[in-house]
């Protein structure tokens, strides 16, 4: 019996080639999670489409009037976590310098206004609407979100992997 070569090698590249892209690399394709985080400044009613009412809190929404314009977004974020708090847990979000700067001034600028917290991971949501009662110069927003404790960890996922893409650029 003769076996012709060139067709011997033509079936042993088709069946290597099924065997790697069935057993190749894992993380090939998948995508990695992503979540937004925007931070929107309450600001008063002045009929104009630049700012509208949005809901916070599913089960028993309050209406809180903020710019359509967020001031600062998960481009600035550099890590999140999800921390224990007494009686639950909290959203924990480290922004760069330039995050720092914009959230200084705002904080600094609209003592006593509400910041609504926008997120998309998968739904996009109202999480949470602190009131900025004092100056925050240090870059960080601890908030308690509208969210399971699933939700909280998904979104904080999220943000890692958007932080560390960005990081990857420069």
């Amino acid at each position: 019996m003769r076996i012709r070569p060139n067709r011997f090698n033509i079936y042993l590249l088709v069946a290597l080639l099924a065997t790697l892209g069935a057993a190749g690399c894992q993380s090939f394709g998948k995508k990695k999670e992503a979540s937004t985080l925007r931070l929107h400044l309450e600001v008063n009613r002045d009929g104009s489409d630049q700012n509208a009412a949005v809901p916070i809190n599913r089960s028993d929404p309050i209406y809180v009037n903020v710019q359509k314009q967020p001031f600062l977004d998960e481009g600035r974020v550099v890590k999140a976590e999800v921390i224990e708090v007494m009686g639950g847990f909290a959203i924990f979000i480290q922004f760069d310098r330039q995050g720092t700067w914009l959230l200084e001034q705002y904080s600094t600028a609209n003592k006593g206004r509400h910041v609504a917290i926008e997120s998309e991971f998968g739904e996009a949501r109202w999480l949470a609407a602190p009131v900025m009662n004092k100056r925050i110069s240090d870059g960080t927003l601890v908030f308690t979100p509208d969210a399971t404790h699933a939700e909280a960890e998904r979104i904080v996922r999220g943000l890692n992997n958007v932080a560390k893409a960005s990081q990857d650029k420069e």
